[in-house]
């Protein structure tokens, strides 16, 4: 068994029952993979959230509104504000966000109202951080935001290749918050990702089969 968490990112429920007899540790649902994920309907979520609950899989709900940019305007994070409002009565493991400014740095703000109405579930940043401008700043801002985790793929296209980066960060976050590699993650190279980096926690597609 490895000593490390597989995170399973599943649009809707298709592979739901794949999923956990591959046997995923936590699964991420979302819509949408195609453009990067959206977030999903209520009715998804209550019937992923009910039959995790029965193998004891922790499930986290991606929270976006839409396609494109992290930028959002008011209009959109109050939706945002609303679809964690209703979906916390499902009582998922927590909730995956990002939001960003057009500066490329966190967008502090509209964060700090997301985590706050997330409470008590736990918060995921997601690969929006792989445009900050300065991403140990953004570390030390999403920890003080009370964010659990950060999910991550790095500045170069494959995810070999950025090793380095992920040891970096994950040094540098001292186990004050989780970083967690992901996009391209795969079964043949999870391990290999997860010796030369430390991570304790690794997402993907395609992580089981």
């Amino acid at each position: 068994m490895s000593d490390f968490k597989r995170e399973v990112c599943l649009e809707n429920i298709t592979l739901l029952e794949k999923a956990i007899a591959s046997g995923a540790d936590r699964i991420e649902l979302c819509n949408q993979l195609e453009v990067g994920g959206t977030t999903v309907s209520y009715g998804m979520a209550q019937y992923a959230i009910h039959r995790c609950a029965e193998v004891s899989i922790p499930v986290m709900l991606l929270i976006r509104p839409r396609a494109g940019d992290f930028v959002f305007n008011e209009s959109e994070i109050t939706v945002m504000l609303s679809d964690i409002k209703q979906l916390k009565e499902l009582k998922p493991a927590g909730f995956v966000i990002g939001c960003l400014t057009q500066e490329n740095a966190i967008d502090l703000m509209a964060m700090e109202r997301l985590v706050s109405e997330a409470r008590p579930h736990e918060v995921t940043f997601h690969m929006a951080f792989d445009q900050v401008a300065d991403p140990y700043a953004a570390i030390d801002q999403l920890f003080e935001l009370g964010v659990s985790r950060i999910l991550m793929h790095g500045t170069n296209s494959a995810i070999e290749d950025n090793c380095a980066q992920i040891a970096s960060y994950i040094a540098y976050a001292a186990n004050r918050l989780i970083i967690m590699p992901g996009g391209g993650v795969t079964t043949q190279n999870a391990l290999l990702l997860h010796e030369a980096t430390g991570a304790k926690e690794l997402h993907g597609t395609r992580l089981l089969w």
